[in-house]
Formats: structure tokens, sequence, C-alpha cells
């Protein structure tokens, strides 16, 4: 099967010198829901940064979809990835809703009545339907979270990759994020501290620490492992 996320021995250092990969090596399968734990500052944000190519590796090599991440496919691999940043005003800034949703699907070049159905489907797909018209920045930040995954999801990619998708919501929302996550069926990776989601909803963790994946397992066995999880700061 070919694998949708394909990292080999990866490292990167930013300007100040600061190492954020130590060399990492992560295969995805198509269709795996991955969740990616670990303490601020251990690389995971790093590391989901270069999959859609806003940073690239000092060495090694990242594949995404069965494609290298490089200049030349760049735009595919954009299409194929969508990032859902941890803050949602980070990615939405149009007037409304719709004009985010279908900034993706313009950029693509789709015609206008494909575009309207592109938005309208994921709008439905993260329980949003009818908001079309809203303005962005009056919804809640329960709601401004589905709306940063339609904008994505309105590109149809085939991964998704998630930044702390649970944070700052309230219970209800909290729920509702989760049952959307489950009930999607693209490749996914998922950073996050929110353990008991982890449990609900991945199969399989990573662990990373100090840039380097230090664990990479079934999720039972990980967060059954007291030790482990103690010693990398996780609750």
């Amino acid at each position: 099967m070919h694998h949708r996320i394909e990292i080999e021995d990866a490292a990167f250092a930013y300007p100040d010198g600061q190492e954020a990969l130590r060399g990492v090596s992560l295969k995805i399968e198509a269709g795996e829901k991955v969740a990616l734990v670990g303490q601020n500052g251990a690389g995971k944000s790093t590391l989901m940064l270069h999959l859609n190519g806003i940073l690239r590796p000092r060495s090694g090599s990242i594949q995404v979809a069965g494609m290298d991440v490089n200049d030349k496919t760049l735009s595919r691999v954009r299409a194929a990835v969508g990032l859902v940043f941890q803050m949602p005003d980070d990615q939405l800034f149009s007037p409304t809703v719709f004009d985010d949703v279908a900034f993706g699907p313009i950029y693509q070049g789709l015609t206008e009545a494909e575009v309207r159905k592109r938005v309208d489907a994921a709008l439905a797909d993260v329980g949003m339907g009818g908001f079309g018209p809203r303005v962005s920045h009056h919804l809640s930040i329960g709601q401004k979270k589905r709306v940063a995954i339609a904008c994505v999801l309105a590109m149809q990619p085939e991964i998704l990759v998630l930044d702390e998708p649970t944070a700052g919501l309230d219970p209800r929302s909290r729920r509702g994020l989760i049952h959307l996550l489950d009930a999607l069926p693209q490749t996914m990776l998922v950073s996050t501290h929110d353990l008991p989601m982890v449990r609900e909803l991945f199969r399989r963790t990573v662990v990373m620490d100090n840039g380097l994946i230090v664990a990479d397992g079934a999720t039972a066995d990980i967060l059954g492992d007291t030790a482990l999880l103690h010693r990398y700061g996780l609750e």
C-alpha cells in the first residue's frame, strides 16, 4: 500500500540555530489517523509545516501523496495536504464564511458553479451548512475551527494535518469536533495535548521530544505506559 506520508531522516534548524528536527522518520498509510503528542517545543508544529512545504528540511526527504515535496510539486502538494492551524484566525481573513471556504477552490481555477458546490459540501461536512453569508469574525471559536477545516476540505485533500484542533473549545464543541474528525475519511496527522481525545480517536500515537520521535505505536500501549508519559511530560 502506498504511504500517504513518508518522512526519511528529516533534519531542520531555525535561523537562530535551534535544532527543531534531528533526524525524524515517519510513515503513515493511506486512511490512517495518527496522533502526534509531546511537550511544547518538541518539534510537532515544525514537522507539520514540512508536510505542505512551508518549511523544508536541511537534510532528509519528505514525500506526501506519492510526491517529493519540492519547488516543482508545491502547488500539487498544497492541494493534497490540508493544514489546519491551531488559531483559526490565522486562516480566516475574508469578509464572509463563504469567501473563506471558496478561496482555495478559486485559487485552483475551478468554475463558479464548481466552487459553490465545493463550498456547500465542505460546510455541510463540518456541520456549518447555511453559514456561508455569516461574518467569520462573529463566530464562536468552535465554529471558526469548523470553518477552518471546511476551508481545507473544499480543496479535497487526501491528507489532513491539524494542530491542536480541540484547544480552547468548550466541552460540547470539543465533542462535536471529535465526531467530525472520526467521520472524515482522509489520512490524518493530528498534533494535540488532548490525551482523552487521542485515546478515543486514534489507534496509533507518535511521541516527539526534543526534535526526535521517541515512541511510535498502538495508542493503548503508549497511553498505558505511565513511565513513558511521565518521562516526556505528558499528563
